[in-house]
């Protein structure tokens, strides 16, 4: 009887160290270097932009963050990206992307914005550096490897956070007569004259963060989205920020254009009552301006074989789960 059961004993431990080897081996590229042989890749994103500053916005005051977006003047935006993984978990990404930001005060009822009535639009190119962390990782296929056995299938879609830092350029323009007009040459706000405002530099640094979903395709290939705020450093991106300059002055320094687009208000009353007059309120400098931008990305990662040998080759391209 002890015979038998000895015998048993070793049975249910080979049983054991063999599932426990299977197990091991279907495990493999979630514990071990797997994820070096993906580590960079290359992606794509098609979506949009919007601008978040004093022009537009809701039918009230401006209001910071998010709460003064205005759908309407949502443009398009594209974006190409490298990203390195520096573990499972982290990577770095370099991207640049193109967006058109855009803002009109005849969208609002709000009584000051709409008689300002200023408007703009500007082309904004921005390159950033961006740490990412991987919350979750997409997965692909099946959660164990086993030989004619389908078992569980994955179905996680991947989630991710990331902050940065970059540089972007603007320059934003206003419609006169049918045509596009650059502001910064006309110094709106008498940049350049005695008493104006300081002259400001299309070229700023700004902090790209946000979030992202992503779901696995191919063992190479997935897709997701994202959606990026911007905060940046300047106010000027729409051209507005501080106070009316004296429009007699601007005219006499930049022309007639340059006064019109200072100062193209629907209403005008004597001095002492006129809300644009020279020195009143045309913005408000404490409220730097941000932009979002929202899109739908395809990644693609570039293999790279830790091995020549045939063995790990074959054992990458029987595998169903990618990180």
């Amino acid at each position: 009887m002890k015979e038998r059961y000895s015998r048993f004993s070793q049975l249910l431990v080979v049983l054991g160290v063999l599932l426990c080897a299977q197990t091991v081996s279907a495990q493999y590229f979630r514990q071990s270097s797997y994820w070096k042989t993906h580590r960079r890749e290359v992606s794509i994103g098609f979506g949009f932009s919007n601008f978040l500053g004093e022009l537009g916005g809701r039918n009230q005051i401006g209001s910071p963050f998010v709460w003064d977006l205005e759908l309407s003047q949502t443009r398009p935006a594209v974006a190409f990206d490298y990203r390195y993984y520096l573990a499972q978990k982290m990577a770095l990404r370099t991207r640049l992307t193109y967006g058109i930001l855009a803002g009109n005060d005849n969208l609002t009822t709000e009584v000051f914005r709409q008689n300002r009535n200023l408007s703009f639009k500007t082309d904004i190119y921005e390159l950033s550096v961006v740490y990412e962390f991987h919350l979750y990782r997409e997965e692909l296929g099946h959660v164990y490897d086993l030989r004619g056995v389908q078992g569980t299938k994955s179905a996680r879609v991947g989630l991710y956070l990331f902050a940065g830092v970059g540089g972007f350029y603007f320059d934003p323009k206003a419609q006169f007569e049918n045509a596009w007009v650059r502001l910064k040459p006309l110094g709106t706000e008498g940049q350049g004259l005695p008493g104006g405002a300081e002259e400001y530099n299309n070229l700023q640094v700004c902090i790209p963060m946000g979030l992202g979903l992503r779901k696995a395709f191919t063992k190479q290939l997935s897709g997701g989205v994202e959606l990026q705020y911007t905060k940046t450093f300047t106010d000027y991106i729409d051209d507005v920020s501080t106070k009316y300059y004296d429009p007699i002055a601007l005219q006499a320094a930049h022309g007639d254009i340059a006064a019109f687009l200072a100062d193209p208000s629907l209403s005008a009353t004597d001095a002492g009552l006129n809300p644009t007059a020279a020195g009143q309120q045309r913005g408000d400098e404490t409220d730097l301006d941000a932009y979002l931008f929202f899109k739908f990305q395809v990644h693609y990662k570039l293999v790279k074989y830790k091995s020549g040998s045939k063995k790990y080759r074959t054992r990458i391209s029987r595998q169903k789960i990618v990180f």
